[in-house]
């Protein structure tokens, strides 16, 4: 055990480890056997037959091949809104978070005020909202854009919050060298408080990314035929909702989860880049300077 870890919490004595083993033994049987009741019940009731199950997993199946493609055009819709509401939800929640904190106290209270009531706003609400008062004002849009639009609604004040909290968390002498240098606040958002913000930040723009595909689910509110409205079409003819639901949610989890790994895989390559350059500037400050006179003598 680590000195990290007796800092968190005391060692376990012989009687506590014994209690602990015995409660992990007996939760362990106990979720056990719940799975297993319920397995059980799901047999009985028919669940596990080639009817339910051979449209996703038997490539003989009649319906195999349909029901694939069927689920794989509405599993590229969501992953076209998921693209598209991501870099617009950043572009928006970067100039959003930008404002807030460079605006004038005058006028902060507006951009304060927007971003305080869409974050109040549930994000169905927004969605459903778009797709009903676009067409009122004659702006027209496909079903994707308002479902698009909806998303980043609500996601850009969310990457704002997150943006804006890496500001404030950076220390004020970087702002206040970057100035004596002679930037610009441009350049100085530019090339020294976003970049840096981003990188305090990106475990928090990593999670809002994977909520962003989650949200793209909710088309079926406005009947986008992204792949839960597809799935949700196709039980009415394979009549298998459980099996349904249980496909569309691992096509989710296992997406979700490359998204995740990629993106750490981003996160680490960037820390240990940034560490990299600071342990080699570190190396060359502790280089002695050396007498120039000695040299030319």
């Amino acid at each position: 055990m680590t000195a990290t870890t007796n800092v968190l919490f005391d060692t376990l004595g012989p009687r506590a480890s014994r209690r602990s083993l015995i409660a992990s033994v007996v939760i362990g049987v106990t979720v056990a056997t719940i799975l297993s009741v319920v397995l059980y019940r799901l047999v009985q009731a028919g669940q596990f037959t080639e009817a339910k199950l051979g449209p996703f997993f038997n490539p003989t199946n009649e319906d195999f091949m349909v029901t694939w493609q069927f689920l794989g055009h509405g599993l590229l819709n969501t992953l076209i809104v998921a693209t598209l509401a991501l870099v617009l939800s950043l572009a928006a929640g970067t100039f959003l978070a930008v404002c807030r904190v460079s605006a004038a106290p005058w006028y902060r209270w507006i951009i304060v005020t927007v971003i305080e009531v869409l974050r109040a706003v549930p994000v169905v609400l927004l969605i459903y909202a778009v797709s009903r008062i676009l067409p009122v004002i004659n702006a027209p849009l496909s079903l994707m854009w308002y479902l698009i639009i909806g998303i980043v609604l609500y996601s850009s004040v969310a990457i704002a919050e997150i943006i804006r909290s890496g500001i404030s968390a950076l220390p004020k002498g970087q702002t206040e060298a970057a100035l004596s240098l002679g930037l610009s606040n441009f350049d100085l958002l530019r090339l020294v408080v976003l970049p840096q913000a981003f990188k305090l930040m990106l475990p928090a723009l990593i999670s809002q990314l994977v909520i962003v595909l989650k949200e793209t689910s909710l088309g079926f509110v406005i009947s986008f035929e992204e792949l839960l409205r597809r799935g949700q079409m196709a039980i009415q003819t394979l009549h298998n909702p459980l099996q349904m639901y249980f496909v569309i949610g691992l096509i989710y989890v296992i997406i979700n989860l490359a998204i995740t790994r990629i993106a750490r895989e981003a996160e680490s390559r960037i820390l240990n880049k940034t560490h990299r350059s600071k342990k080699g500037f570190r190396r060359a400050s502790q280089v002695p300077s050396m007498n120039v006179s000695e040299h030319v003598s």
